[in-house]
């Protein structure tokens, strides 16, 4: 592994026995300064603006400007914070943002990573964060800084944050900087989990945890010193905050917004055509990006497109489909896209971010099990043509120094490979728990594995007395690769019998062309709550309820015949009668801050009636 961290070789960052292992005061403030002092010959942060040109104007920030501008920032904090203060950022995407970020921890003051309230229809999670947060001053910049003051003025005069403006802080103010040199196990930033129903939870990254993570992505994806990366995700997404954090490992990143992606997903793919120019390059995604960049992302004919530099694509944040695997790989194989580019992963926000993804050498792989034999909690292989086959992507092996085993919550015993069970984690990079929430964080971080396996233990190496993270996520090991089979909460049981929602939304998406890929929610719900009018059928317990939004050119279509068509396509596969299908227009399904179904608020809108139904 040849890899460096700030200049240095990540075998400086192993102890004897291969494991990370950062030295006191390697904070994130440690390496920003080693970064500044190191090469600068070309930009560190680079935003591509397509909101005034469609071909994109780019900004650059290296590494001494960088600092400048972050300092005077943090100076302009200290002035009127104390260390620990929260400091939120309400910026738009940009190099504000990055400035703003690295500024609140440069300040010795804990960052909040959040979004202008310019994002559509998620005002209320704004609130509910700023309320738990409860941050001494708000960065946001100029251009957005009237739609933010008139947000914060929102809340009680006692907790109102002062509003900052990145931009309209002066580079002399830096003179006044005081260095702060915070311990590598303090806190760096709260990264608020994306929710569905609940509020949402601020987990407390440290320093230590975050530069871990950065270094155990690096060792996983096989990233070195050359790499550029190129992202739209949110910059407040944790999966976009560790994009934030890789060039402090030696790299750069070429930033975008994610409505610049959305709009023409050929964007993100010419930037990771554009690095390699110049290098290897990398990124990462939510699943239906890839579908999404496959569907529309092409280049014109005629156009020259080189992907063949890419180093590693990691397609983590939700359920991987090796569909859209091939898909975009056949796509843009063509156009020299390596066939093992594609790193299907697993993360979480608890992690930091980064959990598992196969080698850099790999290619994405697909095992077949049976379907009811997964509902029982086994993991069993059958031919990809069995009827009962359920296919599943290898997340692959858990990142170093970093261990996930497979438990039985009830017990708090390991399970053997081939059994389902909760996801439990542990390592340096998990974070310290929950801001505010002592019980929570005691029931989600403070766990302990009453039991390990006898021989094959995935526990290996992990103190006996060590604490556990439970994830709430379904996993199974099968030859050592690890496999996500669903979440505890969303597995929906009828009748006694598991079944897993996202195989049942995959079947609702291929039963007819109306249906909008990626935009279905199956969940269940009590026969005595469904509303008036619907069928509950013989007996008490739960009935399965299926909404799905209508593609695009659809929304004149008959429903009769699409809901028999979902109907009859849900009972052969998965033997299940549905109580209620409900047809809705695009966007009518919740989503969270970052982009997945929200399930169980769906799950609520359909019982308070407050969805916008056209079906039956």
């Amino acid at each position: 592994m040849s890899a460096l961290v700030s200049g240095l070789r990540v075998e400086e960052y192993l102890d004897e026995t291969g494991a990370i292992s950062l030295p006191d005061g390697y904070t994130v403030n440690h390496y920003l300064e080693c970064a500044v002092d190191g090469e600068h010959d070309t930009f560190a942060y680079r935003y591509v603006d397509f909101s005034s040109d469609p071909d994109g104007a780019p900004s650059d920030l290296n590494w001494p400007q960088l600092r400048a501008r972050s300092r005077a920032v943090a100076a302009r904090l200290q002035q009127v914070t104390t260390p620990g203060d929260r400091v939120a950022i309400l910026a738009p995407q940009g190099l504000d943002y990055v400035i703003g970020f690295f500024a609140a921890i440069e300040a010795g003051t804990i960052a909040v990573p959040l979004f202008a309230p310019e994002l559509p229809g998620h005002a209320e999670r704004l609130d509910a964060v700023l309320t738990d947060a409860q941050p001494t001053v708000v960065l946001t910049n100029e251009a957005a800084a009237e739609s933010v003051s008139g947000f914060v003025r929102r809340l009680p005069r006692e907790r109102r944050p002062r509003v900052l403006a990145v931009d309209g802080v002066p580079d002399s103010v830096g003179a006044m900087y005081v260095r702060v040199t915070p311990d590598t196990d303090d806190i760096a930033y709260l990264q608020y989990t994306s929710g569905s129903t609940r509020v949402p939870a601020g987990v407390e990254i440290t320093h230590r945890a975050v530069m871990t993570n950065v270094l155990q992505m690096v060792i996983s994806v096989g990233l070195d010193v050359d790499v550029r990366g190129a992202s739209w995700l949110p910059l407040y997404h944790d999966m976009g905050l560790l994009m934030l954090m890789f060039p402090l490992c030696g790299g750069r990143m070429t930033l975008m917004s994610p409505m610049s992606f959305v709009r023409r997903p050929g964007r993100w793919i010419k930037e990771l055509a554009a690095a390699s120019h110049v290098g290897r390059t990398f990124g990462a995604a939510p699943n239906f990006a890839f579908e999404l960049a496959a569907e529309r992302g092409l280049p014109k004919d005629g156009e020259a497109l080189d992907l063949s530099k890419v180093a590693g694509l990691i397609n983590g944040s939700e359920p991987v489909s090796i569909a859209s695997i091939r898909k975009f790989n056949e796509a843009f194989g063509p156009h020299g896209l390596p066939a093992n580019a594609i790193k299907p992963s697993y993360g979480m926000a608890e992690a930091t971010l980064f959990v598992s993804s196969i080698a850099p050498e790999a290619e994405p792989s697909v095992i077949y099990v049976d379907r009811e034999q997964l509902g029982a909690g086994y993991a069993v292989r059958v031919d990809a043509a069995h009827e009962k086959a359920v296919p599943q992507v290898s997340c692959g092996q858990i990142a170093r120094s970093q261990w996930a085993v497979i438990v039985d919550p009830t017990a708090g015993a390991e399970l053997p490979d081939g059994q389902v069970g909760e996801i439990w984690l542990h390592g340096n990079n998990i974070g310290r728990g929950y801001w505010g929430r002592p019980e929570e964080t005691d029931f989600s971080f403070r766990n302990t594995l009453r039991a390990r396996l006898g021989e094959g233990s995935h526990a290996t190496g992990a103190g006996l007395g060590a604490a556990w993270f439970r994830t709430g996520d379904l996993g199974v090991y099968l030859e050592g690769e690890l496999y996500i089979t669903g979440r505890v909460k969303d597995l929906v049981i009828v009748d006694g019998r598991n079944h897993y929602p996202h195989d049942i939304e995959a079947t609702v998406e291929d039963a007819s062309p109306v249906v909008r890929r990626g935009f279905v929610a199956a969940f269940s719900v009590p026969t005595n709550e469904l509303p008036m009018g619907v069928e509950a059928g013989e007996g008490a317990g739960e009935r399965l309820v299926i909404v799905a939004e209508r593609a695009a050119g659809a929304g004149r279509a008959e429903p009769g015949p699409i809901v028999e068509a979902i109907r009859a396509a849900v009972s052969r596969r998965h033997a299940l009668p549905i109580a209620d299908v409900q047809l809705v227009q695009a966007g009518a399904i919740p989503r969270t801050s970052s982009g997945k179904i929200a399930r169980r608020a769906c799950r609520q809108e359909y019982l308070d009636n407050k969805l916008g139904t056209h079906g039956s």
